[in-house]
């Protein structure tokens, strides 16, 4: 049997003093709190039959997979498909004088596309030939596979059957959140959502992504 459910996990809190977007870039692990996170995140499933574990190849993922690994006695698997889109905004503030930049305006042309990185309909593609593949691959119990906001909210809302295109201010993704989806009548559904991280009471530092 396949497996029964995918939880898609988002990261921990990124260690970024400068406040910059950093998508892709290099040396961009968790903070104090990113970890406790990552961790309060992995309690939050203990006992449940976790029998898979995947991660997305960028430094903050891998550390926020740790924890799974070590409570589920898991080998992360690395999958290139559950990475954060490259983003032309990448090592910059997304502040005002960024965004009123002359030099910048032609990334922004499509906001829908979006024009300044990966498309919105490749996103959900990849994720979800991803977690196809893992259901199929993985003989029963659930799979938890640990990537970024943006890829994870496309997943949402192409199972929801919503237009990808929307306002980044309004996801439902927060750090170290956990969306679960099931197989049922040969698609995903989403089952469930949960933000253990809140219950640790502090307000973390979360950018996302635009």
């Amino acid at each position: 049997m396949p497996a029964d459910v995918i939880h898609l996990v988002r990261h921990g809190e990124v260690d970024n003093p400068r406040r910059v977007l950093y998508g892709r870039l290099e040396g961009y692990g968790l903070s104090e709190l990113g970890h406790r996170m990552a961790e309060a995140s992995a309690r939050s499933l203990g006992g449940h039959p976790i029998t898979a574990l995947y991660s997305s190849p960028l430094q903050r993922t891998r550390e926020s997979a740790a924890p799974w690994s070590e409570a589920f006695g898991l080998e992360p698997h690395i999958d290139e498909r559950l990475i954060e889109p490259a983003n032309r905004f990448e090592g910059k503030r997304m502040d005002r004088a960024t965004l009123m930049n002359p030099r910048h305006w032609p990334w922004m042309v499509n906001p829908a596309r979006p024009s300044w990185g990966e498309a919105f309909a490749s996103i959900a593609a990849r994720m979800l030939a991803a977690m196809t593949e893992a259901h199929e691959r993985t003989e029963g119990g659930e799979v938890v596979m640990v990537s970024h906001q943006l890829p994870i909210w496309m997943v949402h809302r192409a199972v929801a059957g919503k237009r990808l295109a929307h306002d980044p201010r309004a996801r439902r993704c927060a750090l170290s959140s956990i969306t679960s989806f099931a197989w049922r009548d040969g698609a995903f559904t989403e089952i469930g959502y949960q933000d253990p991280g809140a219950e640790l009471g502090e307000t973390p530092i979360d950018l996302g992504a635009v």
